[in-house]
């Protein structure tokens, strides 16, 4: 994320290889998933996975090619990066775009030739287990991954259910079936990340085994079963730890039972009469048992049946939005929608059995456990996608499962950044809210709002939670005490705002009241001398000295500088204005964010502030609303403009397609509102703020069973601005769409042009909602 220059001319060189290996069926645009490029985001900063699962499934089984010591492990936060030519193994679990990373778990690698116990070296051919591979001999779709070994001369293909993932591997003729079997492999790697893992021989087709990380979340427990479709002919089962030769003589190789932290395997199986060899692989977070039971998700052995299903499972979710556009923006945006449905992940047995917070065992009951929630990221357009886009008991399922891991969680509150149930404590804000509240407000039902409203008022009233003790006595948090001072005041704000929306609407004054007072405690940090948002010290002062361009990891902002964060209060952005000065203000102020002009070193130590336009960093969160502020100040032709902007520099359909991370899918679910025509500034609101469309048509298949259309004729690379909007066939003046005229049904018309209509969104009464007045 160090660097703004977006397409080199490896990446671009790497892409045409790609793309010149697919056969026509995976760039064919006949179904929602063959328009999908499972490979964008695999480069630059994207750190996304290109293997196989299902939507929201609790296996992401993909290819490792690189296991690096944490220090160094940000490029491989997925496992794979697009620039590398070896692969070392097969693993079950992987995050899609995030910036910190772990998982990884369960690592098979099939080979012939002799056992290797160690990974080997990529610049070192034949050093290990790992092999060479070509992008030329490579495939990916949704629900499925291809790809030629060559130092291993093994064919690989994958395919998953929700809960297991299948492998099928093609040897050689004549060639033995091997696979190894390694547990020590983990992303996001130290000295002593494994606590403890286990493997056991239940016959001869089955072994089950588990293993205890430290990783990113401390006590992280995950179990496995791998069934084989041929017997095993010999193993060897190490602890690589203890099992070391002695003169040349090894200890018995065909144990049973293997216990510790740095197990292995080298399984053998002979050579398959038809040489081939399918291992299926169920994960669980409860038990051995538990695995086992959930190998029952997928009978038999039919591998290009299973792949059917997982590609149906693809169509029918990247169904629910059917596209009409060039094809570039077609695939840019289907493969967006597919990254926004990689998580949350469900993290629960077929029995209903899950692993909360605790690290007890629970069982849900009426909906579906998940985890994985990247929440300062997803809060803001990926949770008002699935809702506005998925069914309602999926979301229903995300929502009781936030409130569930509150009512296990050691403190009260509910999950910060979560994975496997283990709380991370990553990022800022008590971000949950906004994705509850947003739901309720959107008439979500389904779960218990007493419940869910309790839940988040305890979050928000946590008072060891990062400075939230003196945020609610002093009304802002502050540098002196507490890091990220000035970013956590805003954020707090914002969330304490979503509260006060929801209990108002369950008719709770008193909290509502409360918390809407709290809501303005975004301006107790904001500096209406500089115009800026500033830390503040407990005397009431402003930190000094300033600089707004100053960023760094623990200062006054979280992963930002005084430029990207003093336009954070998407709640009352007429707020923001007044204290600007007025509309001009704050045009200004977005102007030359966008329009600065930015040395290259500025932000360089910070790699989490990429995809720079100016100050405007696309590739991190806190600039995600930005460019439709224009809106609130009455110029939407300005927001417009930026999108254009935005849009052209940011996403593409290379390997480096995204300029930033992925974080879990809000990259992504931002480009897919966008495309649509407008985007969910302040969710809570119930509105979307109408930006420009990028499609010549798109069709909402709305959870209620209603259609909602957007078109835009006319639209094309010069006439880019939107000179007047219809809604069901009458003019509409506002610059935004509520929640209900979209679920209503119905279709929405922009008419485009070459030219800006400076006219249009004018006035205050166009303008989307803010907490106080304009």
């Amino acid at each position: 994320m160090k660097t703004t220059t977006f397409l080199p001319a490896g990446v671009i060189a790497l892409a045409l290889a790609h793309s010149l290996a697919l056969p026509a069926l995976a760039t064919a645009q006949t179904t929602p998933a063959a328009a999908v490029d499972v490979f964008i985001g695999t480069g630059g900063d994207g750190h996304t996975f290109p293997g196989a699962t299902r939507p929201f499934g609790m296996v992401q089984l993909s290819p490792d090619t690189q296991v690096r010591p944490f220090r160094q492990s940000y490029p491989w936060a997925a496992g794979y990066r697009y620039d590398d030519d070896s692969i070392l193994g097969f693993s079950h679990t992987h995050f899609s775009g995030s910036g910190h990373s772990d998982l990884g778990d369960v690592l098979l690698m099939p080979y012939s030739a002799e056992t290797k116990w160690e990974p080997g070296y990529p610049e070192r051919p034949f050093s290990g287990y790992r092999s060479r591979f070509s992008h030329k001999e490579e495939r990916a779709e949704p629900g499925y991954y291809k790809v030629r070994l060559s130092d291993n001369e093994v064919d690989v293909e994958l395919t998953a259910s929700e809960r297991v993932g299948l492998h099928r591997y093609r040897y050689a003729k004549g060639a033995e079936a091997k696979v190894m079997l390694d547990l020590r492999s983990s992303i996001y790697d130290y000295a002593a990340k494994n606590l403890w893992s286990r493997l056991r021989v239940r016959d001869n087709t089955l072994i089950t085994g588990m293993r205890e990380t430290r990783g990113w979340a401390a006590g992280r427990q995950l179990y496995f079963a791998i069934q084989f479709s041929h017997p095993l002919k010999e193993r060897t089962l190490r602890n690589m730890e203890r099992d070391v030769e002695y003169k040349g003589f090894a200890g018995p190789a065909d144990k049973v039972l293997v216990e510790g932290k740095a197990l292995v395997g080298a399984l053998e199986f002979g050579v398959p009469a038809d040489g081939q060899l399918q291992v299926k692989v169920a994960i669980s977070g409860v038990s051995e048992e538990g695995a086992i039971a959930n190998l029952a998700e997928m009978p038999g052995w039919d591998f290009d049946a299973e792949r059917a299903k997982a590609s149906a499972a693809w169509n029918e979710a990247l169904g629910s939005v059917a596209i009409e556009a060039e094809p570039e923006m077609r695939k840019m945006v289907y493969t967006a929608l597919y990254h926004s449905m990689l998580a949350p992940s469900l993290f629960m047995d077929r029995d209903g059995r899950y692993r909360g917070p605790d690290n007890e065992v629970h069982q849900a009951s009426g909906f579906r456990y998940h985890s994985t929630f990247s929440l300062w990221d997803t809060y803001r357009a990926l949770h008002p996608l699935l809702t506005l886009i998925q069914p309602e008991q999926r979301n229903v399922d995300f929502v009781r499962s936030l409130v569930e891991s509150q009512k296990h969680s050691a403190y009260g509150i509910l999950p910060v950044w979560a994975f496997h149930g283990q709380e991370t404590w990553c990022m800022i804000g008590y971000h949950a809210v906004p994705v509850i509240a947003d739901a309720y407000m959107k008439g979500l039902k389904g779960f218990d709002a007493e419940e869910a409203l309790k839940a988040m008022t305890s979050s928000a009233e946590y008072g060891p939670y990062g400075g939230l003790q003196h945020y609610m006595k002093l009304g802002y948090v502050p540098i002196d005490l507490e890091p990220e001072a000035a970013s956590k005041t805003v954020e707090y704000a914002f969330d304490d705002w979503t509260i006060a929306r929801m209990a108002e609407k369950m008719g709770k004054k008193d909290i509502a009241a409360r918390y809407y007072k709290r809501a303005q405690n975004y301006r107790n940090s904001f500096d209406v001398k500089t115009g800026f948002l500033r830390a503040k010290k407990s005397d009431g002062t402003f930190r000094e000295p300033f600089n707004p361009v100053q960023s760094n990891f623990g200062s006054d902002y979280t992963e930002g500088s005084a430029w990207q964060y003093s336009w954070y209060m998407p709640h009352d952005n007429a707020g923001l204005i007044k204290m600007l000065g007025g509309d001009a203000g704050l045009q200004s102020k977005i102007d030359q964010v966008f329009d600065a002009k930015v040395d290259d070193n500025v932000y360089a130590h910070m790699e989490d502030i990429s995809g720079l336009i100016g100050h405007y960093a696309h590739g991190n969160e806190p600039s995600h609303h930005v460019a439709y502020l224009y809106n609130y100040a009455g110029a939407p032709w300005k927001t417009q403009k930026r999108l254009t902007q935005v849009v052209a520099t940011q996403y593409n359909t290379t390997p480096a397609g995204l300029s930033g991370n992925d974080d879990l899918g809000q990259m992504s679910a931002w480009l897919a509102f966008t495309a649509l025509g407008f985007y969910p500034v302040a969710p809570g609101s119930n509105e979307y703020v109408i930006g420009r469309p990028f499609l010549d048509k798109a069709v909402l298949n709305l959870p209620n069973g209603k259609q909602f259309t957007i078109r835009a004729p006319g639209l094309s690379k010069d006439n880019v601005y939107v000179a007047g909007i219809t809604l069901n066939g009458k003019p509409l003046a506002q610059t935004y769409l509520r929640h209900d005229q979209i679920t209503a049904g119905g279709e929405l018309v922009f008419t485009m042009s070459s030219q800006p209509n400076t006219e249009w969104g004018k006035g205050l009464t166009a303008r989307p909602y803010t907490q106080t007045a304009y």
